[in-house]
């Protein structure tokens, strides 16, 4: 019988360590937090912004007026601005009679004025420019025409054609 005892004190023992040890955990885990304090906020997850499609950019009105056929009636040249992106890219196009490559095309705004910029790339145009401005007075693009073949430069201004 007292091996029984010794067995039953034992395992008294085994599962009074236990529940202490239990205890003890419990107390450790939750030392130095107060009750009531609420939990910390984790911060905002980061966006990838350059994966974002960015906003539709909206074009600028003013650059709108630049649209349409415009005529040089000096020689017969035209210059068609069939539309405008928000950054002044322009699409256009040139013609003497027949299609001259248009390497680049922008319009611009320098306070009140708007400014056009087109660049030539083509037999005969290695690089010839005009530079023009707006005149809503007179409804024109007028400017410098830079011709590259000759490394000269001429007044030049276009009317609207209609």
């Amino acid at each position: 019988m007292d091996l029984l005892i010794m067995n039953y004190y034992k395992q008294l023992h085994i599962h009074f360590n236990l529940l202490v040890a239990i205890l003890a955990a419990g107390l450790l885990s939750s030392c130095g937090k107060q009750a009531d304090a609420p939990l910390p906020v984790p911060p905002p997850v980061a966006v990838n912004v350059t994966n974002q499609p960015a906003p539709a950019a909206t074009p600028n009105a003013a650059f709108e007026k630049l649209k349409g056929r415009w005529l040089r009636p000096d020689g017969g040249y035209i210059v068609e601005i069939r539309s405008v992106e928000s950054g002044g890219k322009l699409d256009a196009a040139y013609f003497n009679p027949k299609p001259i490559h248009v390497a680049k095309a922008e319009a611009s705004q320098d306070g009140g004025t708007i400014k056009v910029f087109i660049e030539l790339r083509d037999v005969n145009y290695p690089g010839s420019t005009y530079t023009l401005a707006y005149d809503p007075q007179s409804d024109q693009l007028k400017g410098i025409y830079y011709q590259a073949l000759q490394q000269q430069s001429f007044e030049v201004y276009f009317e609207r054609l209609k």
